[in-house]
């Protein structure tokens, strides 16, 4: 459910791994694209689909029978695109994230707006992440991603529907590590994005990664989360592949900051959502809640949504007093 870059990537590989699937898609040219011409050149030009994806602009007829729905609209269209689909949801789907970001207005993650609007136990919905950039997998790049549901057999019959020889697929019952994961390390790829466009090099984005990763363990675990899933593919994984590749949206829309330009002309420029931008209010509020420091994050907030200046906010970052923390960890 959404035709972006991901949803049609992720339908791509259903698709490959012996699924029927239906994407579904609010514009009629891309999905008369996809049903014609077997491509979305809109989010991935150059990249054939199989002639087994269909696209339809009816989401009766793409959620008829559906064993799993994959919701992949932007993190803040979820709860009202949701709510208009409930009454045609399948009374037994698994209802599958692959947004990551966090809500705002309620800091819940995804799933729990899944399970909130949809009314359904955590038993239905499932989590997708992993270090997944869109044109890379389409392509049938070797990649991998965590499947993750509380319902360990959910989590099984997930990763049985998206293994395909290209790509390959772990299970989790860490719910709440794998989306935070998601969410949080789009905010440290928009941070290392800044300190490039800034002409910093490797050793200030390693910097910001490791300890962004540290960020999200915290929250991670005051949330509940299972640390071991930081040092995954769905943590330390899905970070270093958002925060080092040009084709990351968070990662390129930090680095025009960095050189100089407004928010207003990178949103301007920007043509697909970077979850990381309107998410860091969100997760900031919910580090709030839960007395978690965040300085990665804090920084972040301070110049996306308060003006301050990105110099500014790497100097208060640097300068902040020591703490007690052993092996930079």
């Amino acid at each position: 459910m959404g035709a972006g870059s991901w949803g049609t990537t992720f339908t791509k590989l259903l698709n490959d791994a012996g699924g029927e699937v239906v994407l579904w898609g609010r514009r009629p040219e891309v999905v008369e694209a996809v049903n014609e011409r077997h491509e979305n050149p809109d989010y991935l030009p150059g990249v054939t689909l199989p002639e087994g994806v269909r696209a339809t602009l009816d989401p009766a007829e793409a959620l008829a029978g559906a064993d799993f729905v994959a919701l992949a609209v932007p993190a803040q269209t979820l709860r009202r695109n949701l709510g208009a689909w409930v009454p045609l949801l399948p009374p037994d789907a698994v209802l599958v994230s692959l947004m990551k970001g966090v809500e705002i207005g309620t800091s819940r993650r995804m799933s729990e707006v899944i399970g909130e609007v949809a009314n359904v136990p955590e038993e239905r919905v499932g989590v997708f992440c992993g270090p997944n950039l869109a044109r890379e997998v389409a392509g049938g790049e070797p990649g991998a991603a965590v499947a993750a549901c509380a319902d360990e057999g959910a989590a099984q019959r997930l990763q049985a529907a998206t293994m395909t020889p290209y790509f390959r697929v772990y299970t989790s019952t860490d719910v709440v590590g794998c989306e935070l994961g998601g969410a949080v390390k789009n905010i440290v790829a928009l941070c290392v994005g800044m300190s490039v466009g800034l002409g910093f090099g490797a050793s200030t984005q390693a910097l910001l990664m490791t300890r962004g990763l540290a960020e999200i363990a915290r929250l991670g675990a005051a949330l509940g989360a299972d640390e071991h899933t930081f040092a995954g593919l769905a943590g330390m994984g899905d970070l270093v592949g958002t925060c080092m590749s040009p084709l990351s949206r968070n990662r390129t829309f930090g680095e025009n900051l960095g050189r100089g330009m407004t928010l207003e002309q990178v949103i301007a420029v920007t043509k697909q959502t970077a979850e990381g931008v309107k998410s860091s209010e969100a997760v900031m509020e919910l580090a709030r809640k839960h007395n978690v420091e965040m300085p990665i994050t804090e920084a972040v907030t301070a110049v996306l949504h308060h003006g301050m200046p990105i110099k500014e906010a790497a100097i208060s970052l640097i300068s902040r007093s020591p703490k007690p923390e052993r092996y930079g960890l």
